[in-house]
């Protein structure tokens, strides 16, 4: 069944998440397995039946060609509307390799880093990795986003993402980041990467790892700030000898590691998991950041939670945490407006609503105003909401197509 889910989900996972991370006497129902092998349930019986059916001898047919390719169709490889409203314009050309979204952080795709050391398989950028050029977004260099940040002095923040781009060889991901220390607008530079939980090595002995902490180092000489983005979705992940040993060769060239990470079932939807992640960061010196809402693509239905659990979950394990740890926000829906966080649930009986705000928004004046939306128990994405009429009609005009009516 991994052989033929595989033709439709991205399979990748390497020798240290099989030796390391995953407790193979549990399995499946261990959180890293479910995490890396594709799952019986992510797609409907009879689609999983004619997979099988068609990859039962081993060929990869037109027939399967088609099937994989009407399966993707449907699983929104780009949700929130990236290729439609993201993707920048450079006299009058898009940026493929780009994404500028809100108003001070641009997303910069380098083509060498649109892969991963391991695939999770809840992945939204999923769509990155099968194969398909007219899905995947991926800059050769970085000349089209100097050209951009120049003429565009508001962006403060440069996201380097993927895939993952500690994928990529010193050499080549110098070649990426030093650029950047020319264009004096650029205050931060973030690098969003699963390398330090799936491929810790990349930090402390892999063949070029002190020559990437010397480019972190150079970085952060140049005044700016460099967070890595690290993607823990369970606190196993941080429980190695050599990712704690990543952790702290990072941190010591003056990086700031903050964590951040999607609550998916099967795997970490449980207040105790996150409680334990967030105290695990916050001893490791790393900044609880995001607790994520799994995104409505890829096998959405096999690992959505309800926000009623979500926001239940997450309050359950935040009041638990020590004050520095209370910097995670969330549950937080990334959504085509903005980023929406579930602050929580107010009122009682019929008269229940969800409170929440825009932490970050295309519009910045909508940013952490509070609106409300009718409570559902079932309701797992911001399309399933219903705005209240007290919604303020500019918060409302903004989610118009998002929200349902």
């Amino acid at each position: 069944m991994v052989r033929a889910l595989a033709q439709v989900f991205p399979f990748r996972v390497n020798e240290y998440v099989i030796s390391e991370l995953i407790d193979w006497r549990s399995v499946p129902e261990d959180p890293i397995f479910q995490l890396v092998f594709p799952q019986r349930g992510m797609l409907s019986d009879e689609i999983e039946r004619r997979l099988l059916n068609l990859t039962a001898h081993h060929r990869y047919n037109a027939d399967l060609k088609k099937l994989v390719a009407d399966i993707r169709s449907e699983l929104n490889p780009h949700p929130s509307g990236q290729r439609e409203l993201n993707v920048p314009k450079l006299d009058g050309t898009r940026l493929q390799g780009i994404q500028h979204k809100y108003q001070e952080t641009v997303l910069y795709f380098p083509r060498h880093g649109q892969t991963c050391h391991s695939y999770c398989t809840y992945c939204f950028r999923w769509a990155q990795f099968i194969g398909e050029s007219d899905l995947r977004f991926a800059a050769d260099d970085p000349s089209e986003l100097l050209a951009y940040l120049i003429r565009h002095p508001a962006v403060s923040d440069v996201l380097v993402t993927g895939g993952d781009p500690m994928t990529m060889s010193a050499v080549r991901l110098r070649t990426h980041l030093e650029p950047l220390l020319g264009i004096n607008t650029v205050k931060t530079i973030r690098i969003g990467t699963k390398s330090a939980a799936y491929w810790p090595n990349r930090f402390t002995d892999d063949r070029d790892a002190d020559d990437i902490l010397r480019l972190f180092e150079q970085v952060v000489a140049s005044g700016r700030t460099l967070a890595v983005m690290a993607h823990y979705s369970h606190p196993r992940e941080i429980g190695t000898e050599t990712a704690r040993r990543a952790i702290e060769r990072i941190r010591s060239t003056g990086a700031t590691i903050y964590a951040q990470a999607p609550m998916v079932a099967h795997v970490n939807d449980d207040a105790a998991t996150w409680q334990e992640l967030w105290r695990t960061e916050l001893a490791a010196g790393i900044i609880p950041y995001y607790l994520f809402v799994e995104r409505d693509t890829g096998p959405y239905d096999y690992y959505k939670v309800p926000l009623s659990r979500s926001v239940r979950i997450f309050q359950d394990a935040y009041r638990t945490l020590p004050g520095l740890a209370r910097t995670v926000r969330g549950p937080v829906m990334s959504t085509t407006p903005g980023k929406v966080v579930v602050d929580g649930v107010v009122g009682s009986g019929a008269e229940r609503f969800f409170q929440l705000h825009l932490v970050q928004a295309r519009d910045p004046d909508l940013v952490n105003r509070p609106f409300r939306a009718r409570y559902s128990e079932s309701a797992c994405w911001l399309s399933d909401l219903e705005l209240s009429t007290d919604t303020p009609p500019d918060i409302a005009a903004a989610l118009r197509g998002s929200v349902r009516g």
